[in-house]
């Protein structure tokens, strides 16, 4: 069990003892066990012995037994008695934004709510608003959220739906020869609502057996066919489509199933569709199944019916950027701030990967809630990486490996950055990004972000939305305002490659090229395993139609070194 599944018991269980109205000091003991376990960066809880888990900041010998527990069997007996006395509907509140265990209270207590088809029926006909400690503002948010959930229902993130796709494939190919995923996974889709499988057989019959005896498989009896299952697995509630498939129709089909209406409905120069080419037609492979119908081949990436045709008019597939053509990762945390890993121990698994450099970008000083850093702590972060760049360079002179040193600010209310310019000035690069006070009006976030954009050490816009998938919307902004800003002000746009995130969304990935603006890949790394979170930035760009020279950490480090230089006019 890791130190954040642990962190994330400990703070439901402070919850949840807030929710019932519990002894402010047992609420305490555990809301700060949770804060300061969630900054022990120097080794792995589940190890840990109870003595050595007393002599950690704000862990008393009760908490430290309950944490073995909790690593023994995944909970104990305080936390299940919460459980125990909290209606689901009621936890589920805790998805609720805006709405804290106090609120929740209230709700549940006041009104007798005890479900979110009633929570909402208590916020359209006002009941929520009359009472006090609530109120008008409170109903408001609580509706706009309520509806967000119920438009994210039954949807995954790219990352998990993979995981389900894998893990419905590898139980397939037990006894089949050929399984494919198609569906919004193929297309490489940031939220996938269909997990899509086609299975080769000659035998329908067969393969509905064996998905009988597939336990984690929950079949929709009523809408599957002979030749359709549909279902979920156990874990999700995403729907599953199981494709029982004949072998001289694979290709046809899994273009069918993994391309977008409008694609499909492309025209060809004969005045057809290149659905019916893939219908009708005996094709062998897909690029052959474009080359018939007299069109560029599209890769599955871009097959939405968004540009992708126009886009090929002066690119090709081979255009597109690939996780081989990124030389260095940018945005990444270490220690100092946020991070689970050290600075020295996040360059060398960044060189082991075969990059040129690390950019590291910790939070600034005005994010307290992750320790930000004060401006002591840059000059000692940028001491070390001198240090360990001068080891590196003697280490491999022909071809050194390089610490960059950057920052992520965040851009303050006024638009403004987060330290005094001569802290600023000392800094490689800066990735400006907003995490505080999301709810402004469309007119007012944009306007903060432009300022940000003006700032001339300002190098790359981060996550531009601030959206997290399926769990926040992003901030309301003028895409083209901010797009037209960043060519004017030759700022960078970040495509943030967490899967929770994902933002810049790939929709506005043309406009960018259109308006001659660059992009950087970056996975917002946390840790060194977050590095690989940059396959997902990779697949939304190429979806977006994001080509190599477009591409800023594409960049050698000779290259990304000069056009720092001249960015910043040092």
């Amino acid at each position: 069990m890791s130190n954040s599944e642990i962190v994330e018991i400990l703070e439901l269980t402070a919850k949840l003892l807030e929710l019932h109205g519990a002894d402010p000091n047992r609420i305490k003991t555990y809301g700060v066990a949770g804060f300061y376990l969630d900054k022990y960066k120097d080794g792995e809880l589940q190890y840990m012995t109870l003595d050595e888990l007393t002599k950690l900041q704000g862990i008393g010998k009760s908490t430290a037994g309950k944490i073995i527990e909790i690593v023994r069997t995944g909970t104990f007996p305080e936390l299940e008695e919460l459980l125990q006395n909290t209606p689901p509907g009621v936890m589920e509140m805790f998805n609720i934004k805006g709405i804290g265990p106090k609120k929740i209270a209230l709700l549940w207590k006041e009104l007798g709510i005890d479900n979110l088809h009633e929570l909402e029926l208590a916020c359209l006909n006002g009941s929520v608003s009359k009472v006090k400690g609530l109120g008008g503002s409170t109903q408001q948010k609580i509706l706009e959220s309520l509806a967000f959930l119920k438009d994210q229902a039954g949807k995954l993130r790219m990352d998990k739906a993979e995981m389900v796709a894998q893990r419905i494939s590898d139980a397939l190919k037990q006894t089949f020869v050929e399984v494919q995923v198609a569906g919004d996974i193929r297309r490489k889709s940031e939220i996938v609502s269909t997990v899509k499988v086609l299975v080769k057989t000659e035998s329908p019959a067969l393969l509905q057996d064996t998905l009988k005896g597939i336990d984690f498989l929950i079949q929709d009896e009523k809408n599957s066919s002979p030749f359709v299952w549909k279902g979920n697995i156990q874990e999700a509630a995403v729907a599953v489509e199981i494709i029982a498939v004949r072998p001289d129709r694979m290709v046809n089909e899994l273009f069918l199933e993994s391309a977008g209406q409008d694609h499909l409905g492309q025209t060809t120069a004969a005045g057809s569709t290149i659905w019916k080419h893939a219908y009708f037609g005996a094709i062998d492979s897909e690029e052959a199944l474009y080359q018939s119908a007299e069109l560029p081949y599209i890769v599955p990436e871009m097959r939405e019916g968004e540009g992708e045709f126009q886009w090929a008019q002066n690119h090709n597939a081979s255009d597109l950027i690939t996780w081989d053509d990124l030389k260095g990762i940018l945005h990444n945390h270490s220690t100092y701030s946020d991070g689970q890993n050290t600075l020295e121990q996040m360059a060398l698994f960044c060189q082991e990967l075969g990059f040129e450099y690390l950019g590291i970008a910790d939070h600034s000083q005005t994010a307290t809630y992750a320790q930000g850093l004060k401006v002591e702590d840059v000059l000692r972060q940028h001491e070390e990486i001198s240090g360990l760049n001068a080891r590196f360079a003697a280490e491999n002179p022909a071809k050194p490996f390089k610490i960059l040193k950057g920052i992520e600010s965040d851009i303050l209310g006024d638009g403004s950055l987060d330290y005094p310019t001569e802290i600023l000035a000392s800094f490689d690069y800066i990735v400006a990004s907003v995490h505080s006070n999301l709810t402004m009006s469309q007119e007012k976030a944009t306007a903060r972000l432009l300022k940000a954009i003006e700032n001339p050490y300002t190098t790359i816009l981060g996550h531009p939305t601030g959206r997290l998938l399926l769990s926040r919307e992003g901030y309301p902004i003028d895409h083209k305002v901010i797009i037209d800003a960043c060519a004017a002000n030759r700022v960078v746009v970040e495509i943030n490659a967490s899967p929770w995130r994902l933002d810049l969304d790939w929709r506005w990935i043309s406009y960018c090229l259109e308006k001659g603006v660059l992009l950087s890949i970056n996975p917002d790394a946390h840790s060194r395993e977050g590095y690989y979170d940059m396959h997902y930035g990779v697949a939304v760009a190429r979806k977006g139609g994001l080509t190599k020279d477009m591409t800023l950490n594409a960049l050698s480090l000779a290259e990304m070194e000069a056009y720092l230089t001249k960015r910043l006019g040092k």
